[in-house]
């Protein structure tokens, strides 16, 4: 399976513990299995019948947050946070960015968080929306 093939995940938007939101990056939620390695890609996100956005999506176990249960997460760029629990999303995760790294404390993670969603925007600046 090629990292840059884009791959479909969906699922129902549980909670978790609301710790993105917190550090300024909400998340929707989503306790599936995956074959997609853990790491950080690029993609796009449907949230109930809304239109497709880009999204950050997280796959993995959050250890440096002290969680070790694997899940796939989606920071939906240009989305309103609000609680969106209950709702179908599908997540097409276009391209991998880069693997999963364990930081020492909040500040290294939000600092990468940063990095990866100004690394996401210039990625859809050449990437434009699938819409087949």
């Amino acid at each position: 399976m090629s990292k840059s093939d884009a791959k479909i995940i969906h699922g129902t938007v549980v909670p978790f513990r609301g710790l993105g939101r917190k550090l300024g990056f909400p998340t929707a939620n989503l306790k599936v299995e995956t074959k997609l390695a853990d790491g950080v890609y690029f993609g796009w996100a449907k949230l109930g019948k809304s239109a497709k956005k880009q999204a950050l999506i997280f796959i993995g176990r959050p250890t440096t947050v002290g969680d070790y249960d694997r899940r796939v997460e989606a920071h939906i760029l240009d989305l309103a946070d609000k609680d969106y629990y209950g709702q179908e999303l599908v997540l097409e995760a276009a391209h991998f960015h880069r693997d999963y790294l364990d930081f020492k404390n909040f500040d290294e993670l939000v600092g990468a968080i940063k990095s990866d969603e100004a690394a996401a925007h210039s990625w859809f600046k050449h990437h434009a929306l699938h819409t087949s």
